[in-house]
């Protein structure tokens, strides 16, 4: 990949995040309005401040009024954005190269969604005519064949694979449980875990993420006017995506075991940052969790363990909140379900807070490493978007 990356030219200097669930009591706009308070409020400044926005939503608004409906935005820019979940990804990488690019001095990136009254479950995407290739399957489908595949190919028996996987699930809502913002709050066993109702393949409900609604934000202003703003911000290390051309569809060779386009981006953003040995070196990594293989491949596509090994990494721990290498500590996807403009965001927003020490107590990472990294995909195994991003408290 090109890229020549942004490092530690753009700052986040406010974040703000709403409790992510079934908001039957409120609106889109609410979520809108609720986010960007908490965010204008974090890095002192008033909407008025913002030289031009950035909003992600992938189904729950057309153009970029809709955010300046709510927060009655007037003469600035706005620019609504979609790229499957990867969507408020996407919208901090808008906002961030436009104020590195010298264009603003201070620029929001706001993600949203309300689906759950309105009709849809998840990210429902028109139809689009194509030559018969594209699969007819369900996300949940799609994502079970990577199990079977992994297990085959590394010689792991498809019941402990199962262990594994459940594994992966009780992490990630054992940290839910101690998040005040995710939508599920409860931890469960493995055993329970183990036993929910088969939803594709040989995943179970609780193999797979939930759907909520939620927004989360983000100000970026250029590094050196961060200390204006807040006396703690997260510097930009990098910011890598990529979009695979869709041909491991019919690509005979491509067998489910990996992500291509995520291994790509990981690769690119750790040439950014100069990372070497992500394992030891970030504080925390928040990773696109929207099955529990998904979670399992990517240890490897991002660099966590050697092809093959992440799956005796996860039953040592070493993804745990205590582990080597905390991994979705605020309790990921499958504690939060996936607003899908959102997601991206809420990513970044742990790895604010838990950076900066401001996680609850009781999830707080003790570490002396001083960068994360946020990990989020949009579409299936063999057509997929992949976004990474590396930030850090400090300079150089």
């Amino acid at each position: 990949m090109a890229s020549h990356g942004i490092k530690d030219q753009v700052a986040i200097v406010g974040m703000g995040c709403t409790r992510f669930a079934e908001h039957w009591d409120k609106s889109l706009d609410d979520l809108i309005i609720d986010a960007a308070q908490d965010t204008f409020a974090s890095a002192g400044v008033a909407k008025d401040d913002i030289d031009a926005y950035w909003f992600g939503t992938a189904q729950s608004g057309m153009s970029g009024i809709t955010l300046a409906r709510p927060l009655q935005i007037q003469d600035k820019p706005v620019t609504r954005v979609e790229n499957y979940c990867t969507t408020g990804s996407e919208a901090l990488r808008g906002a961030a190269y436009a104020v590195a690019s010298g264009a603003y001095d201070v620029a929001m990136a706001l993600g949203a969604e309300k689906v759950k009254d309105s009709g849809y479950q998840g990210l429902n995407a028109f139809p689009i005519p194509g030559d018969g290739t594209a699969r007819t399957l369900t996300a949940a489908a799609m994502f079970s064949m990577v199990a079977p595949a992994y297990a085959q190919k590394y010689g792991v028996d498809e019941d402990q694979l199962g262990e594994v996987l459940a594994r992966i699930s009780w992490k990630n809502h054992q940290n839910g449980a101690r998040n005040p913002r995710a939508q599920f709050r409860k931890e469960v066993s493995t055993e329970t875990i183990c036993a929910s109702p088969r939803v594709a393949g040989r995943l179970g409900v609780f193999d797979c993420a939930g759907v909520a609604d939620g927004a989360a934000a983000a100000i970026v202003v250029r590094a050196e006017d961060a200390l204006r703003y807040t006396d703690k911000p997260l510097y930009l290390k990098a910011l890598s995506f990529a979009v695979g051309s869709g041909s491991g569809l019919i690509d005979p060779d491509y067998d489910y075991t990996w992500f291509p386009e995520c291994a790509a981006t990981a690769a690119d953003a750790y040439r950014q940052a100069g990372i070497t040995d992500p394992l030891h070196e970030l504080a925390m990594a928040e990773v696109h969790d929207c099955f529990t293989p998904t979670e399992l491949v990517l240890m490897e596509d991002l660099g966590f363990a050697e092809r093959g090994t992440a799956w005796k990494e996860v039953l040592a721990g070493t993804y745990d909140r205590t582990g080597a290498l905390p991994v979705n500590p605020d309790g990921g996807l499958k504690s939060f379900g996936h607003p899908v403009g959102a997601s991206g965001l809420r990513m970044v927003f742990e790895a604010w807070l838990q950076l900066r020490g401001e996680a609850p107590p009781e999830r707080q990472i003790e570490t002396d490493r001083t960068v994360a990294l946020t990990h989020n995909l949009g579409g299936y195994p063999g057509e997929m978007v992949s976004f990474v991003s590396v930030l850090g408290t400090q300079l150089g």
